[in-house]
């Protein structure tokens, strides 16, 4: 009950900051925000995120996770073959190239940190196996998002070489990602700071939920006057983003029945598999993107969408038990 009260809180904090940033007739909060994404604060902010994720992970349920491959394997399958395929069909319509981008963007992105280990937990799956795909996931995903990405921008014939370096990509989410990630995991070793962790475990949930909005504040910010300019396109947005985490949901459901999956790995790999991360996808639109404003309000609806949706598949999964 209290993680899916966090959940209401986020999207309401969602609600807020997307209302006064873009409502704003002074545009001070956006200027603001602009000079915070300039001034490293969106950089800042993901790196954080991830430090205090490596912290939060427990180290006991890594160890015993890495025993359930059966269940892994299925999720890597869905998060970085079946996502971005899906996301080819809407390559093929006639949206707005933004959305596109916005879709391309979710879909490569890895698994969330947060959120799927607790609705893998509240459905009865076995959240070892999903912390060891969501620390698997975002590992990969540093050598996968820019290829996959420039493979899916080519797709529709917009120019990858143009928009994107490949190797300062990597090199970007190594640093953000995959160091801080690494140094908090390290820190727990330490008795004193495992300690720490364990007694403010729900503080520094807090502070990681809080972070992401202030990311999503400051891309808000930089893409308002896009965003305004196309707030007729929010309901082909919301439908679309719908669709697609349906449709991924659909192959996930396929794929428990391919691999013959059994209770507590079922739940693991629909959720952990189709569930996707929002701050990635959110620095690559700042930083690859800023002209399409329109992408970032893909890769938030989607997040919300993707929250709404899942919480029926936790609550279906666990009348199915």
């Amino acid at each position: 009950m209290l993680d899916k009260l966090k959940n209401y809180w986020f999207l309401m904090g969602l609600a807020v900051v997307f209302s006064a940033t873009l409502m704003d007739g002074a545009d001070i909060i956006a200027q603001t925000g602009v000079w915070c994404k300039s001034n490293h604060g969106a950089d800042a902010a993901i790196f954080f995120i991830f430090l205090f994720s490596g912290l939060l992970l427990d180290s006991d349920q890594i160890r015993d996770g890495v025993k359930d491959m059966k269940s892994i394997i299925p999720s890597l399958f869905l998060i970085f073959i079946a996502a971005p395929a899906v996301s080819t069909v809407f390559g093929m319509t006639s949206l707005d190239t933004g959305i596109k981008i916005g879709i391309f963007l979710v879909a490569i992105m890895p698994t969330t940190l947060s959120s799927g280990v607790v609705m893998t937990g509240s459905a009865g799956g076995n959240m070892a196996g999903a912390l060891v795909t969501t620390i698997t996931a975002n590992g990969v995903a540093v050598f996968t998002v820019p290829l996959t990405l420039s493979f899916l921008l080519g797709f529709i014939g917009f120019s990858a070489t143009a928009a994107m370096d490949e190797s300062v990509i990597m090199m970007k989410l190594g640093s953000l990602v995959l160091l801080p990630l690494f140094i908090g995991l390290s820190a727990r070793s330490v008795q004193v700071i495992r300690s720490v962790v364990h007694n403010n475990r729900a503080f520094l949930q807090n502070i990681n939920q809080f972070l992401i909005l202030l990311i999503v504040w400051m891309a808000l910010s930089q893409a308002r006057p896009t965003i305004l300019a196309n707030s007729g396109s929010i309901i082909t947005i919301w439908i679309c983003v719908a669709v697609f985490h349906g449709a991924l949901l659909a192959v996930g459901v396929l794929t428990i029945f391919a691999f013959r999956l059994k209770p507590g790995q079922r739940e693991s790999v629909l959720i952990m598999g189709c569930q996707k991360t929002l701050p990635l996808s959110i620095i690559l639109q700042i930083s690859l993107f800023p002209q399409f404003g329109i992408a970032l309000v893909v890769c938030v609806l989607h997040h919300f969408t993707q929250l709404i949706m899942d919480s029926f598949v936790v609550v279906k999964l666990k009348r199915s038990l």
